[in-house]
């Protein structure tokens, strides 16, 4: 096995309504056990409230966004990070005026559910 280099410009991108991911590292690009990905959120967008079968981390590289976690509420900026738990249902805001952008990983092979729909593999962490 060799390394794999991910050129920004060449990773696969994904997005809707103010979201917008950037795939790095996952199965499919070289990375057996991990995912890691970028998001970025528009002032004003929202991920939908969804659960992992992995745990998430978050780290915020610019902007703010809240963090809503069963039914707690975390205002992260530049700097800071946070570790979701795997079937912990939580959902992003981006209330300010920036953009707000974050590394995220999880290990290799989560799916993601919404609501009480069927769990889903996660596109850009494939």
């Amino acid at each position: 096995m060799t390394e794999t280099v991910i050129r920004e410009a060449e990773a696969p991108r994904f997005g809707q309504g103010g979201t917008q991911v950037v795939g790095y590292a996952s199965p499919t690009r070289g990375s057996e056990a991990v995912s890691a990905w970028k998001v970025a959120l528009d002032p004003g967008a929202a991920s939908p409230r969804h659960e992992l079968t992995h745990g998430e981390v978050f780290i915020v590289l610019d902007g703010n966004a809240r963090f809503e976690v069963e039914g707690r509420s975390h205002d992260l900026g530049a700097g800071d990070a946070i570790c979701v738990p795997p079937r912990t249902r939580f959902a992003i805001s981006n209330h300010g005026p920036e953009m707000f952008t974050a590394v995220c990983c999880m290990a290799a092979g989560a799916q993601a559910r919404i609501g009480d729909g069927e769990p889903f593999p996660i596109p850009w962490a494939q």
